[in-house]
């Protein structure tokens, strides 16, 4: 049985590193913790407002007066459209059996809305004994969205075990902290990259320790994200700052900035700096574990490689990981902007001007923000995971043979056997 060791060098600098970092997120977070919102100059709605369900009993297709919603290529309104009339029967709230009339969104025939069909209403109260208002909000969709829900969760549980369910409850830990604490902060005025350094910090922390375990493998990978996260953040304020970015390109960024008075502008500044930390955490952290595990992988089935030798073999698999996430992303976005890219190309917009105006400069500047850091976080996790498994200490078996102490690799081991040709066998999770 081998001697007990002392902790090594290398789990020392780790945990030298990733503690004060974590407790540095977590007070931060604490001091930032949101109070009382920030004052905003107005109200979303100027009165009270409900948002019963209902269930649809008919729908039919009439005439009604245009609006700026239905204009024309040539910036023309026509005096009348067609419109849909949803007869439907309240399902909740103090008016639940009520039958009532609305006029569905632009676009919607009665295909779309066939009876039976669940929604969602406006309801404005009368005043002065006036009869209620109710108008078209959107379908219900609770029932589709909780059951590809409970789908993935099922399907990720039965591939992954219990390591997928760690990392459901991870995910879900992460909302939580978006929901308690980076929106309110932002809300309550806290700087906006401080929020988000913040709150990325202790869902990284949360999300792979409580996916992946307490290892060096998984220290490796924070330490990783950590790196391409702060170089995510650099970036993403001298890109700002240089392309002259507002975070105010959109009606909704109007309204809010409208809404946060004359603070507005700078804020929604910081918001968007705020999401580009956000959107750079999931694709780093896939990014970095899986340059970690490639690493500890190969030192299972190389127990005699020289960390070059392993950093040179890690990369091989990070060129590649480099070579598909880099235009993932670049098509996630492009799939997600493809009604306005077709705009354009209905407008026949020049592309390049329209590349570069405020809202797609904003998404662009991100895009290339969160690869640049994603791209450098390889090859600093790759260099971390070799340096840190090459000192896993190897132990000399009888007979000769080389074995790398249990837990000294992570979750793979080798051992052999033999005298003086014996075998080897190795194995690796």
């Amino acid at each position: 049985m081998p001697a007990l060791r002392s902790p090594r060098r290398t789990t020392l600098v780790l945990l030298g590193i990733l503690v004060p970092v974590g407790l540095a997120a977590l007070v931060g977070m604490l001091l930032t913790w949101p109070g009382e919102p920030a004052a905003t100059h107005g109200s979303v709605v100027d009165v009270e407002v409900e948002h019963p369900t209902a269930t649809v009993a008919s729908a039919v297709t009439a005439q009604c007066e245009g609006t700026v919603e239905d204009i024309r290529p040539d910036g023309s309104v026509p005096a009348s459209v067609s419109c849909l009339q949803v007869r439907a029967t309240v399902t909740s709230g103090p008016e639940r059996g009520a039958e009532i009339e609305v006029w569905a969104t632009a676009t919607l025939t009665p295909d779309d809305v066939p009876a039976g069909t669940r929604i969602v209403v406006q309801r404005y109260p009368g005043a002065d004994g006036e009869p209620d208002v109710w108008a078209w909000h959107d379908f219900e969709r609770a029932l589709p969205l909780m059951t590809l829900a409970l789908v993935f969760a099922l399907v990720t549980v039965l591939v992954a075990g219990m390591r997928g369910l760690r990392a459901i409850i991870g995910l879900a830990i992460g909302f939580g902290v978006l929901g308690a604490y980076v929106l309110p902060a932002l809300l309550a005025g806290s700087d906006a990259l401080v929020v988000g350094l913040c709150g990325s910090g202790v869902i990284m922390y949360v999300v792979l320790y409580l996916a992946h375990g307490f290892s060096e493998r998984t220290s490796t990978a924070l330490l990783g994200t950590v790196i391409g996260l702060l170089v995510t953040a650099g970036l993403g304020i001298v890109g700002a700052r240089w392309a002259h970015l507002s975070g105010v390109v959109s009606e909704d960024t109007y309204q809010l900035a409208g809404l946060l008075g004359d603070q507005g502008a700078s804020a929604l500044r910081g918001v968007f700096l705020c999401g580009v930390v956000l959107a750079g955490l999931g694709v780093l952290n896939d990014v970095t574990i899986t340059q970690a595990s490639a690493v500890w992988e190969l030192r299972a089935t190389m127990p005699g490689a020289s960390r070059q030798e392993l950093f040179r073999r890690g990369m091989r698999i990070g060129r590649d990981h480099i070579a598909s996430t880099v235009y993932t992303i670049a098509f996630a976005y492009a799939g997600a902007a493809l009604p306005v890219l077709l705009l354009v190309q209905v407008y026949q917009l020049s592309l390049g001007q329209t590349l570069t105006s405020g809202s797609f400069a904003e998404e662009i500047v991100r895009t290339l923000v969160g690869s640049i850091g994603l791209v450098l976080a390889i090859p600093l996790t790759t260099a971390v995971a070799a340096l840190v498994v090459s000192a896993s200490p190897v132990d000399v078996a009888p007979g000769g043979g080389r074995r790398i102490r249990p837990g000294a690799a992570g979750h793979g081991h080798s051992h052999s056997h033999g005298h003086g040709h014996g075998h080897s066998h190795v194995s690796g999770h």
